[in-house]
């Protein structure tokens, strides 16, 4: 009875031993299957980008660039939303990553202004904020980690220095100005730069000046009633992006006069379709503003994410061309 309790105790603590170390087996093979968790490095790092809209051409592309990353870097997973030209979108858009505990945020803000807030919540959420294009304007520089994009006002210089060497600074000219989206960076930026570009040249005027708020439809719209108004007297257009021009260049041909001839067109951003235009002769030149941000923003994630320092204003390398240069560069042209 004895040997019989003995050999039921010993099979007992064998069967126990051996579904612990069948639960040890299973957990190693499953583990290699389970989500990873906040320590296990195969976890993909996710960007939040709160998009300004699809207003243009130049837009698409930056968008289409930055939509590249998982592809460059399998390890980054992105978050995309379209704000659709309203800031409130976007404050949401910001709102919902940090409600998702993203790593990094970017935005690229429809206007300078009225991010405090949302920054400083991200900031106390520990997740850092890349401004991409466009930039802000805050009441505390470290609620951002950086600034990725152009150098607005030397994009309005360089405009100013196109129509000074190729008229000369005594000239004559009435220019009619189409904005970007009011208070926007890209906006406030091109045209403070323009006017210091002009400054010292007395008989250079803007003799109308009004929002199309970076959109073709709006720029056609604009023109249509500056050639309504002052037809005659306009022998220059500036806009500040090449698909307001584009619709422009639509008004100013409808109203009968000739664009690239009768009225010189210079714009900014560079897209294919603008070059076109020059080879066409309806456009004479344009600043070029590079979209394609989509591998400058993973190289400064990685950085900020490695805890290693970043320049507080990474710039993109950009150039000038006229229509002189427009037939050779526009099979360049990625977008």
């Amino acid at each position: 009875m004895k040997n019989k309790k003995i050999i039921a105790f010993l099979s007992a603590a064998i069967l126990v031993t051996t579904m612990f170390a069948g639960c040890g087996t299973k957990a190693t093979t499953d583990g290699a299957k389970a989500t990873p968790t906040a320590t296990d490095t195969s976890k993909k790092k996710v960007i939040g980008f709160a998009q300004v809209g699809a207003e243009s051409g130049w837009r698409t592309a930056e968008t289409a660039s930055i939509k590249t990353i998982p592809t460059l870097d399998p390890t980054f997973e992105l978050k995309f939303s379209d704000g659709q030209q309203k800031q409130e979108n976007q404050i949401k858009a910001i709102r919902s990553f940090i409600a998702q505990k993203v790593d990094i945020i970017a935005l690229d803000p429809v206007v300078e202004n009225g991010w405090d807030t949302v920054l400083k919540e991200a900031k106390d959420a520990k997740i850092p904020v890349i401004i991409v294009d466009r930039g802000v304007k805050v009441s505390d520089q470290s609620l951002y980690a950086g600034f990725l994009g152009s150098d607005m006002e030397a994009e309005g210089k360089k405009v100013a220095k196109i129509l000074v060497d190729k008229f000369g600074k005594a000239a004559k000219l009435n220019i009619a100005e189409i904005q970007g989206t009011v208070g926007s960076s890209a906006m406030v930026g091109r045209q403070k730069g323009f006017k210091e570009g002009i400054a010292d040249c007395p008989n250079y005027k803007i003799v109308k000046s009004q929002t199309g708020d970076f959109t073709r439809a709006k720029g056609k719209e604009v023109m249509e009633a500056f050639m309504k108004s002052d037809g005659n007297n306009i022998n220059v257009l500036f806009s500040h992006n090449d698909d307001m021009a584009i619709g422009a260049i639509q008004a100013i041909e409808e109203a009968g006069k000739k664009p690239g001839k009768d009225i010189y067109v210079v714009a900014v951003d560079g897209i294919k379709e603008y070059f076109q235009f020059m080879v066409d002769g309806k456009a004479n030149a344009t600043v070029e503003c590079n979209p394609l941000l989509g591998p400058q923003l993973l190289d400064t994630a990685k950085l900020i994410l490695a805890g290693k320092p970043i320049d507080r204003w990474v710039k993109s390398k950009e150039g000038v061309f006229t229509a002189a240069q427009a037939t050779a560069e526009l099979p360049n042209r990625k977008y």
